[in-house]
């Protein structure tokens, strides 16, 4: 598990590689990522954009950006956690994400930048 603190958010992210819906001899390789968004702060927050680049080993970079994460644009009071599982394709056996979330504190409208930590994407047999 990687993580990343920015202002009192703290960004968890654990991937898993699933064999079920991959098919390495059509190059391509799936993944899902659980990422756990935990407001240590003191203030109520709002999530309102993701942004991620996503690397393949085969040197491509793709970039995705959108509102909220899987449909969803959570408030998170202090003390709370929010949790999604979502997915990446790759066409290589290997590669990583990074990103960041665009929050608004409720309480004055300030917007942050949350780092969403660098993760790999490694398929098993890549690691013997």
């Amino acid at each position: 598990m990687t993580t990343a603190v920015t202002e009192g958010i703290k960004v968890s992210v654990r991937t898993e590689y699933q064999s079920d819906y991959s098919s390495p001899l059509q190059s391509h390789y799936v993944f899902t990522y659980r990422i756990s968004i935990e407001n240590a702060s003191d203030y109520t927050v709002h999530l309102l954009r993701r942004h991620w680049t996503i690397y393949d080993s085969n040197g491509t970079v793709r970039e995705a950006e959108g509102e909220g994460v899987v449909g969803q644009q959570p408030v998170l009071e202090p003390g709370e956690v929010h949790e999604y599982v979502s997915g990446c394709n790759l066409k290589s056996s290997m590669g990583k994400m990074l990103g960041s979330y665009l929050i608004e504190r409720i309480i004055d409208g300030k917007r942050i930048q949350i780092a969403i930590p660098e993760f790999t994407m490694v398929v098993p047999f890549r690691l013997n």
